[in-house]
């Protein structure tokens, strides 16, 4: 394949929505996030802690105090892609999020989301 077709073709790709995680494996700690495009998100906080610039702080040090490979990045769950009129992905995701949050309890010394109020 040449380079135009490859570009194409990486611009046509289907985007992931969906429920990631940031996981401490060192502390056994977690960031439980959504976004509608999960890798990007993902990316976004991998260059973040890497450039020292992340804004949550406590997850900034830990990162800072153990290195990378204490860390892995993972997408936890998908929204299959819908081409349903009315879909609402954003309001799917805050649900399976919270599915999520739920399980895994991320705050505290579980984690580095703020718990819900």
């Amino acid at each position: 394949m040449d380079k135009r077709a490859l570009k194409r073709e990486y611009k046509e790709a289907a985007v992931a929505a969906g429920v990631y995680r940031v996981w401490n494996k060192q502390r056994d700690r977690s960031l439980v996030g959504s976004n509608v495009n999960v890798n990007a998100i993902l990316n976004r906080h991998r260059a973040e802690l890497r450039m020292g610039a992340h804004r949550n702080r406590e997850l900034q040090g830990e990162w800072n105090e153990i290195g990378e490979d204490g860390f892995v990045f993972e997408v936890l769950d998908t929204l299959p892609a819908s081409d349903e009129p009315g879909y609402d992905v954003k309001g799917e995701l805050r649900v399976l999020e919270e599915l999520w949050l739920e399980r895994l309890q991320p705050y505290g010394e579980r984690g580095y989301n703020v718990p819900p109020k």
